[in-house]
């Protein structure tokens, strides 16, 4: 399908619609496209063409930023466990970080009929998965709020589980707190930020930039930074990274320092209590973000399919999931 627009200069839902042959499509474009498609002798794919009512032979679909970050495949996992309870197919693609890559593929799961959509925003601009862009779908968007848009989200407790965690470490004696975290433009990165920063001014701390470092979630730039904070005339005593990979690239570079640094982490990440190096972590369930997402999903659809909600829709809802502080031992004072 996707062969076909690029062939002619339209776009994937243009196709899909001329193929169903949907009212709206210019009749010479019609024409255009079903001549293109029996010249490449495509044939539609049942999975594709599911109806989006009658949930058992439902599809719904799942964008995320990167299926290599073990939180989206956690979430992924919570999403699919409710799809089969519902009696749904899930389909689930990777945006890898990139906004424009979303966007094509939010069009193609549009085009392929399915019955709702479920992302993790790559950027700021969401206007591509209001609803009414998507011939009716309802969409539920995770770990980010909606900008623009009035749909519901499912978010963690980014800003009370940074706070937490921070707290922790000033009641151990710690002053100088060293913060490795996401770019602002990010919800996750802005908010994650503001419960350090908040932590250390409610302590009466100032928020010193020289201890600050924000870039996306890498571990080799985590690495990078680390080295920097610990190498300082004056470093830090204890770290906060912002999520597991910042986590994982500072525990590579703390395990060759000379001094030991503690360490408190947002997310939680395997085999953590078998490390030699101090750590606290943030945890919450990634797998009930997916679910409670997927929950908020089905509903809507089912009011989408039900003459009686479809014409008063319920107000659209903001799910936030806990976060509670897990110390593993061997936690020194400064």
């Amino acid at each position: 399908m996707r062969d076909v627009a690029a062939r002619l200069g339209v776009s994937a839902m243009t196709v899909s619609r001329a193929i169903r042959g949907d009212s709206g499509i210019a009749e010479p474009t019609r024409q255009r496209v079903l001549a293109e498609v029996a010249a490449l002798g495509y044939r539609p794919n049942d999975l594709a063409r599911r109806l989006r009512s009658g949930l058992a032979h439902g599809l719904v679909g799942l964008v995320v930023t990167s299926l290599a970050n073990p939180f989206y495949s956690q979430l992924s996992v919570g999403v699919e466990q409710v799809a089969t309870e519902r009696g749904a197919g899930l389909l689930v693609a990777s945006a890898n970080g990139d906004a424009d890559r979303e966007r094509e593929l939010v069009e193609d799961m549009s085009a392929r009929r399915i019955a709702g959509l479920i992302v993790v925003p790559a950027g700021n601009d969401h206007r591509h998965l209001d609803p009414r862009q998507l011939e009716g779908a309802p969409v539920v968007l995770a770990a980010t709020p909606p900008r623009d848009i009035d749909v519901d989200c499912v978010l963690v407790d980014d800003f009370g589980g940074t706070y937490a965690a921070c707290r922790r470490l000033i009641e151990r004696g710690h002053r100088r707190i060293g913060f490795l975290g996401l770019p602002a433009s990010l919800w996750t990165g802005s908010e994650r930020y503001r419960g350090y920063a908040a932590a250390l001014e409610d302590a009466g701390l100032p928020v010193d930039d020289r201890y600050v470092s924000r870039h996306r979630g890498d571990i080799e730039l985590a690495e990078a930074a680390t080295r920097h904070l610990i190498g300082l005339a004056e470093p830090p005593t204890a770290l906060i990274t912002a999520n597991n990979r910042n986590t994982i690239g500072a525990l590579r570079t703390m395990q060759h320092s000379p001094t030991p640094v503690a360490l408190a982490g947002f997310d939680d990440i395997e085999l953590a209590d078998l490390l030699q190096l101090p750590l606290s972590v943030v945890a919450y369930d990634a797998a009930e973000v997916g679910r409670e997402a997927a929950r908020l999903l089905f509903d809507r659809i089912e009011e989408t399919t039900t003459p009686q909600t479809a014409a008063r829709p319920a107000r659209t809802q903001r799910v936030v999931i806990p976060t509670r502080l897990v110390d593993y031992p061997r936690v020194p004072a400064p």
